[in-house]
């Protein structure tokens, strides 16, 4: 890697004290930080250790909920980590450290906006922690994980946020598929309707909601979803 692609010592200093291990292979920490778009030749990037740290977030983040969450059920759990490995949650980190300031581009990638932006900071937090894992092993990888997400990972809401969402992602997650929704009846007088909505999942019993809007029905029928497969508690009421 050419002198032009590494940090400074400066640099290097600032963001090892961030992520609390101090590398003994400092390639491993520039090549982390690399863009395909500014480093073309075979392993100049950080697209390989990328891959590697999708895998061990994985492992720590499932190990941690495991750890945290006892009494949780598995839809829980997977809503959960879906949640804290998103490209929303590796973004949130990356900016937290300010890795916008040490990740090199090429001019092209510089004016990216928006998600696909937000793609590039995540994908970087993720070759970071297989640079970790690579340079220190899993136990380092996993202090600077939790350093960052076990906050996150503990928030009473962290599975609870809107039902349709979380109904989706643990569907995806479970099943590989999405739900759908039916509205089966509209009721009532114009200033006063009533939706009946069904949501199915293939290959499990469906649920319906009714309320005052098509959303909020189908929203009814998602919260019963989840609290009937156990990834939500069931509210005092029964509802």
């Amino acid at each position: 890697m050419s002198k032009a692609q590494m940090l400074s010592a400066a640099d290097r200093a600032k963001l090892e004290n961030l992520i609390g291990h101090d590398f003994a292979e400092k390639e491993r920490l520039d090549r982390a930080l690399t863009h395909a778009s500014a480093r073309t030749e075979k392993g100049g990037n950080y697209e390989r250790l990328e891959f590697l740290g999708d895998r061990v977030l994985g492992l720590c983040i499932a190990e941690l909920l495991f750890r945290t969450f006892g009494t949780a059920g598995e839809g829980e759990l997977s809503v959960r980590l879906n949640q804290l490995v998103s490209a929303e949650t590796c973004a949130a980190v990356a900016d937290e450290l300010n890795l916008h300031l040490y990740i090199r581009t090429g001019a092209d990638v510089k004016k990216l906006t928006g998600k696909r932006m937000m793609n590039v900071r995540a994908d970087v937090v993720e070759s970071l922690i297989a640079a970790i894992y690579l340079d220190g092993g899993l136990e380092v990888a996993r202090r600077f994980i939790l350093r960052y997400w076990q906050s996150r990972a503990a928030r009473a809401d962290g599975a609870k946020r809107d039902a349709k969402t979380e109904l989706q992602e643990w569907s995806h997650a479970k099943f590989g598929v999405t739900p759908i929704y039916r509205v089966d009846e509209r009721s009532g007088p114009d200033h006063d309707p009533r939706f009946k909505v069904t949501v199915e999942v293939a290959g499990m019993k469906p649920e319906t909601g009714v309320e005052r809007s098509k959303r909020a029905a189908e929203q009814v029928a998602a919260t019963k979803m989840l609290e009937r497969e156990g990834i939500w508690q069931q509210s005092p009421a029964g509802n």
